[in-house]
């Protein structure tokens, strides 16, 4: 599984002109699911996510998590933050995995950050052409791959 995390002020996705999901302060998640991952991935990325210390404590430093900010996660599927540009113009998206193996996963990733945050997250619709908005809070963007646990 790939990640790219924005921390933002707020975010929302919309589909069809219809606004689907809502956060104010908190994590923009972009997730990209591989053929190669597994259940083990879910609940390591899960772990991480929910307690990466990138908002400011009292003093001003990036020393607490979305948890301890109170903040809210916004989760987009992306298979496309698995194309490979190697070859060509063209990006190629086989590493991308196929809905059957990919729509549990995304499932089980919702369903376990849920847990681990303690509240409802906001999502997109997975397959589905979505529009995203966002204010990144910093800016702040990382990048996260289980294949390299980073």
């Amino acid at each position: 599984m790939r990640v790219v995390v924005q921390r933002v002020s707020e975010a929302n996705v919309s589909i069809g002109g219809e606004i689907t999901g809502s956060i104010g302060q908190g994590l923009l998640v972009l997730l990209g699911i591989e053929e190669a991952d597994d259940i083990s991935d879910v609940e390591w990325l899960c772990a991480k996510l929910v307690n990466l210390r990138i908002f400011d404590d009292r003093k001003g430093v990036m020393n607490c998590s979305v948890k301890e900010a109170n903040g809210d996660i916004l989760i987009i599927s992306q298979f496309t933050l698995h194309g490979s540009t190697k070859k060509g113009n063209r990006p190629s998206y086989i590493r991308a995995a196929k809905p059957d193996k990919a729509v549990p996963l995304y499932e089980a990733f919702i369903g376990r950050i849920t847990k681990d945050l303690g509240k409802e997250v906001q999502t997109g619709r997975f397959g589905a052409m979505m529009q995203v908005r966002l204010i990144n809070d910093g800016p702040v963007t990382l990048v996260i791959d289980t294949r390299n646990k980073e």
